[in-house]
C-alpha cells in the first residue's frame, strides 16, 4: 500500500482539500436536524413565527453551504483520483521500461496490460470513493450518534445492535469476495491474452479458417470470468438485505420506544423527529460503508497486482562505476552457462568458450532451439549469464552503461517491429539526429532503397502500426537500415534476412563488407548461402558449440554442417536462386 500511495505525488493537496470540504459538508448536514427540532418545539408548537423564520433562514443557508462544500469536494476528489491513476500508469510504464526480458516474461504482456488498464481503473474508483465516502461515513456515524445520545440515550442504544449485526455480515462478505476477486483479475489476464493473440495473428486465423476455434477459446475465457463475477456479485448482493433488516429494526424500535417516551412526557415531538433524521443518516452512512466494502474488496486484488509491478526490480542492474566507451567490436565468451530461469538446471547455453576478433564476419547456424538467439542476446546484455562472462571490446558487458553498450551493439532481432509513423521516423529510431542523406545511405546498404523509391511519397511514406502495409522482406530491410544508422561496433542480424531472396541477401552482405568493414558482423541464418561467405561459421547444437571454422573446413569435417548443406542443395537450393 505504501508503494501505491507514494504515487499520489502532487495530488496530495487536492486529496486533503477534498477531505476537509467533506468534513464541512457533514457538519452542515448534522446540524440541520437539530435546527429542525428547534423549529418544531419552539416555533410551531409554541406558535412563534419569528422563531420559525429565523431558524428557517439559517437552515437554508446551511443547506446552500452544504451544497457548495459537497460540489467542491467532488471536484477535488475527481482531480485527485484521476491524477493518482495517471501517476500510477506513468510509474508502471516507467518501471516496465527498466525490465529485462526475464522480468517481462514473469508477468506476461497481457498481464501487464490488465494491470495498466482494468486494475488501475479499479484503484482510481476506489480512491475516489475512499476520500469522499470513507471520510464522510465515519464523521457521519460519529456526529449522528453523538446527537442521538444528546437527544435520548436509551433509544440510541438500539442502534448499536444494528451496527454489530452489520459488522459481522459485511466483514464475512469482504473476506470471501476478496479471494474471488483475486482470481477474477487473473482471468482478466487470460481474456486479454486471448484477444491480443487473436488480433495480432488475425491473418493466420483467417488463412487457416480457425475463427470458430478462436471464438470457442475466447468464449471459454469469457465464461470463466462471467461465472466468477456472478459468484462474487451474488455474495455481495446480501449486503442490501442485511442493511434493510437493520434499517427496519431501528425504525420499529425507535417508533415503539419513542411513542412511549412522548406519552410519558420524557421526550418532545421535535426530538423524536430529529432522532429519526439522525438514525436515517446513520443507516445511510452504513449503506455507503457497504459500497466502500465492495470497492475495497475489488481494489485490494488490483492494488496487490499493481504493487507487484512497481516493486519488481530489474534483473539487469547498472554498475556503480559504468564504462561508457566501447573500444572495438571484439567479442569473448568465457565458459558461459546461461538459463532463462536463473538457478535452473536446464541450460539454454552450456560452456560456451568463443573468441571473435573486431571486424570479423561470423555466421551462426544450427537447428531450432540450438541457442542461436540466446547467444547473441547475451552480447547486448538483454540477459545476464549464470556462469562465466561475456566481453565486448575487452570489457565485461556487466561493467558497461547499458545504453552505451546497446548503442554500440546493434541488434536486428528475429521478430522485426516497425512503429506507426513515416519511414524516416522509423529509421531515426537508430539515430534520432540522422539526416535524410544518412538515412538514404543506410537504406542503400540494406537494399531498402529499391522499394522505398517506388512509393509515391518515398521516405515520407507512412508506415501503419506494426508495419502492416509493407511485406516481410521490406520490413526486414528497414530494420537492418535502422540498425546501421547507429554506426555500431557490433552488428547482429538474428535471422533478419529470412524473408528476402538470395540475390538481395547477397547484395546486403556485400554492402556490409564494403561500407562497414570495421564493424563486427554476426549473422544468424537458416540458409547456408547466407553464412558461407563469413570469415568463420559457428555451428551450435543443443546449446553447445559443435564447431567453429570456415565454410570449407566445416564441409570437410563437421557432420551437422554437412547435413544442413546437403539437405539444402538436394532440396533444390535456396529460393530465388538460379538453377
Amino acid at each position: 500500500m505504501k508503494i501505491i500511495l507514494r504515487q499520489l505525488g502532487q495530488y496530495r493537496k487536492d486529496t486533503f482539500l477534498c477531505m476537509g470540504l467533506t468534513t464541512l459538508e457533514v457538519i452542515m448536514e448534522i446540524l440541520m436536524p437539530f435546527i429542525t427540532a428547534i423549529i418544531i418545539d419552539q416555533g410551531l408548537e409554541a406558535a412563534q413565527l419569528p422563531v420559525v423564520y429565523r431558524y428557517g433562514i439559517l437552515i437554508v443557508i446551511m443547506a446552500m453551504l452544504s451544497l457548495l462544500f459537497g460540489s467542491l469536494a467532488g471536484k477535488f476528489a475527481a482531480s485527485a483520483s484521476a491524477g493518482f491513476a495517471a501517476n500510477l500508469r506513468e510509474a508502471i510504464y516507467g518501471n516496465i521500461q527498466t525490465f529485462s526480458f526475464s522480468n517481462i516474461d514473469k508477468f506476461s504482456v497481457p498481464g501487464l496490460v490488465t494491470r495498466m488498464t482494468t486494475d488501475i481503473t479499479n484503484v482510481q474508483n476506489a480512491f475516489m470513493m475512499i476520500i469522499r465516502v470513507a471520510v464522510r461515513v465515519p464523521l457521519m456515524l460519529v456526529f449522528s450518534y453523538v446527537m442521538c445520545l444528546i437527544i435520548n440515550v436509551r433509544l440510541s442504544l438500539t442502534f448499536l445492535i444494528a451496527v454489530a449485526f452489520l459488522i459481522v455480515v459485511l466483514g464475512a462478505l469482504m473476506v470471501v469476495t476478496l479471494r474471488i476477486f483475486n482470481e477474477v483479475f487473473q482471468r482478466y489476464d487470460d481474456l486479454n491474452a486471448s484477444v491480443q493473440e487473436n488480433v495480432s495473428a488475425i491473418r493466420v486465423v483467417k488463412a487457416f479458417v480457425r475463427e470458430d476455434h478462436e471464438n470457442k477459446k475466447f468464449s471459454k475465457a469469457s465464461t470463466n470470468l462471467y461465472r466468477l463475477f456472478v459468484k462474487a456479485e451474488g455474495l455481495l448482493a446480501f449486503n442490501t438485505p442485511a442493511m434493510m433488516v437493520a434499517v427496519y429494526f431501528c425504525i420499529i424500535m425507535i417508533s415503539w420506544l419513542g411513542a412511549q417516551s412522548i406519552v410519558a412526557g420524557n421526550m418532545s415531538t421535535g426530538d423524536l423527529t430529529s432522532l429519526f433524521s439522525y438514525v436515517m443518516s446513520l443507516l445511510m452512512s452504513l449503506m455507503m460503508l457497504s459500497m466502500v466494502v465492495v470497492m475495497i474488496s475489488m481494489s485490494m486484488a488490483s492494488i496487490r497486482r499493481i504493487s507487484e509491478v512497481l516493486a519488481e526490480t530489474p534483473d539487469l542492474k547498472e554498475p556503480e562505476q559504468p564504462v561508457f566507451d566501447v573500444a572495438d567490436g571484439s567479442i569473448d565468451f568465457n565458459h558461459v552457462n546461461f538459463s532463462y530461469k536463473h538457478g535452473s538446471d536446464k541450460h539454454a547455453l552450456s560452456d560456451i568458450d568463443l573468441h571473435i576478433k573486431s571486424g570479423e564476419t561470423i555466421g551462426i547456424i544450427g537447428g531450432t532451439g540450438s541457442g542461436k538467439s540466446s547467444l547473441v542476446n547475451l552480447i547486448c546484455r538483454l540477459y545476464d549469464v549464470d556462469d562465466g562472462s561475456v566481453s565486448v571490446g575487452g570489457v565485461d558487458v556487466r561493467q558497461y552503461d547499458m545504453e552505451a553498450l546497446r548503442n554500440q551493439v546493434s541488434v536486428v532481432l528475429q521478430k522485426n517491429t516497425l512503429f506507426s509513423g513515416t519511414i524516416l521516423d522509423n529509421l531515426r529510431w537508430g539515430n534520432p539526429d540522422a539526416t535524410e542523406e544518412e538515412c538514404r545511405a543506410a537504406c542503400q546498404a540494406a537494399c531498402a532503397d529499391e522499394f522505398i523509391d517506388r512509393f509515391p511519397e518515398g521516405y515520407h511514406t507512412r508506415i501503419e502500426r506494426g508495419g502492416n502495409n509493407v511485406s516481410g522482406g521490406q520490413k526486414q530491410r528497414l530494420c537492418i537500415a535502422r540498425a546501421l544508422l547507429k554506426k555500431p561496433k557490433v552488428l547482429i542480424l538474428d535471422d533478419s534476412t529470412s524473408a528476402v531472396d538470395t540475390a538481395t541477401d547477397a547484395k546486403i552482405r556485400r554492402a556490409f563488407s564494403e561500407k562497414i568493414p570495421g564493424t563486427t558482423k554476426i549473422i544468424i541464418a537458416q540458409r547456408v548461402s547466407s553464412v558461407e561467405g563469413a570469415d568463420r561459421i559457428l555451428v551450435l547444437d543443443n546449446g553447445r558449440i559443435d564447431a567453429f571454422d570456415t565454410h570449407e573446413n566445416l564441409l570437410k569435417n563437421n557432420a551437422i554442417y554437412q547435413e544442413i548443406y546437403e539437405s539444402q542443395i538436394k532440396g533444390g537450393g535456396d529460393f530465388d536462386q538460379p538453377a
